[in-house]
């Protein structure tokens, strides 16, 4: 790595007790979460710079890691304006602002830990890529699923073939029906346009592990999908645009914005409606946000229910649901294999291996995980991973690297176009460009 201009933020080169130096682009709740993993020793990072337009971020996260104020950037053509801060940089900026400083930060000699999507156009996922070959850099994508003890522990069952050769995968991803209010109806990623397609925004997680446990090339998949239910015709009758606005089933409505972003210890989902934790601040935000909307009268359009069926290399077959109409926000799946068969949850880390004619069942409970909290343990093991990636310069390889991440991403393409236009998609219609 070159020396940075500034001291402090020096190389690692192949030293392996030397502390990795990382920008963030980004200072909301997923660059909050990586870049806290920064205040524990054992990580060997520290977060020397931060870009984002929000001041109150930008705040935070100089106290919090004591960051220059010369360090603190409004956007990310200021913090590359200058001289080289940092040996990498986290982007954890919204999907349709991934692209730009990826490829800048690549071209201005960072090395990259990306937040999925890549992109929400092909193109550019495929640009990305090239740009990490043509300079040698480090391009991670958080696909945080594949470090997961959850997801390690079946991806050893199946390579050891405890269930003979694999021949289908059943996947659900069980999005809960306050989630898909949350996120999808109320929030960021409501809205194609302005994010991505829903199968791309929420779920190439779960078409990377497919892809993963299937062990080779997706071919081809066909599509199914709708906006069914969070339409204005299912809103009950004389539901105001707002919540706050005299609704007459207040009281038993689940998604009474009130109920869930004016109560004491809101969470994530009231820091996502309003970053001023004061009642009187989240009041105004509900009473005139989008968080604050009935569900059934906002301007979202992606789907809330969707199914994909899957042909892999090797003749693997595989299909993935995604649903908004669950009680829990969890994932499930079922590997088919010649000789037996896996069931797992990853909310309560349970794997359950069934050997065609013995008649005996093997259940093992992951106590070492999380379930679905920091993505089953995965977070942490990404930023460990990515920093020891960083400071060998890329003798040790990433799980998630760009080359093994865009395969997901692909499909998830052709998933929506399959959706769109009611037929078959070939993958070969993105690799041949």
């Amino acid at each position: 790595m070159n020396q940075p201009a500034e001291s402090g933020a020096g190389p690692t080169g192949t030293n392996l007790s030397a502390t990795v130096t990382v920008a963030v682009i980004g200072a909301g709740l997923r660059g909050m979460i990586y870049s806290s993993f920064a205040l524990d020793r054992q990580y060997n990072m520290r977060i020397v710079a931060v870009a984002d337009p929000r001041t109150e971020r930008r705040e935070r996260f100089r106290e919090k890691f004591s960051i220059p104020d010369e360090r603190c950037f409004g956007s990310w053509d200021e913090l590359f304006a200058g001289p080289k801060l940092a040996d990498a940089v986290f982007i954890c900026t919204r999907d349709k602002d991934h692209f730009e400083p990826a490829m800048k930060a690549m071209e201005a000699g960072y090395h990259v830990l990306l937040e999925k999507p890549m992109s929400p156009d092909w193109e550019e996922c495929v640009a990305l890529g090239r740009q990490a070959e043509q300079y040698n850099r480090i391009l991670t994508i958080c696909h945080v699923l594949r470090y997961a003890p959850f997801f390690q522990e079946i991806k050893r069952l199946v390579d050891e073939g405890r269930i003979g050769r694999l021949m289908s995968i059943q996947h659900n991803e069980n999005v809960a029906y306050w989630h898909q209010a949350h996120s999808y109806v109320r929030g960021y990623f409501s809205k194609s346009g302005e994010a991505s397609p829903m199968i791309l925004a929420k779920s190439c997680h779960d078409l990377d592990m497919m892809a993963w446990l299937a062990g080779g090339d997706c071919l081809s998949v066909a599509s199914y999908g709708h906006l069914t239910y969070f339409r204005p015709e299912f809103a009950p009758p004389g539901a105001p645009k707002y919540c706050l606005d005299g609704c007459p089933v207040s009281q038993e409505c689940k998604y009474y914005a009130p109920n869930i972003y004016l109560i004491e210890n809101g969470g994530w989902k009231a820091e996502a409606a309003c970053s001023d934790p004061s009642y009187e601040a989240r009041y105004k935000a509900i009473k005139e946000g989008p968080f604050g909307r009935c569900v059934y009268h906002c301007d979202n359009d992606v789907v809330d229910h969707q199914v994909v069926s899957m042909e892999f290399e090797h003749e693997i077959t595989a299909v993935f649901t995604m649903s908004a109409f669950t009680e829990k926000c969890n994932r499930t799946l079922k590997l088919m294999g010649t000789e037996g068969e896996i069931r797992a949850t990853m909310e309560t880390n349970e794997i359950q291996i069934r050997r065609f004619g013995s008649g005996q069942e093997e259940n093992i409970r992951l106590t070492d995980a999380g379930g679905h909290v920091g993505h089953g343990g995965g977070d942490s093991r990404l930023v460990a991973d990515f920093v020891k990636t960083v400071r060998t310069q890329g003798a040790h390889t990433s799980a998630t690297s760009a080359r093994a991440s865009i395969q997901s991403h692909l499909m998830a393409f052709a998933a929506e176009r399959s959706r769109l236009e009611k037929r078959m998609v070939h993958l070969d219609e993105f690799r041949q460009g």
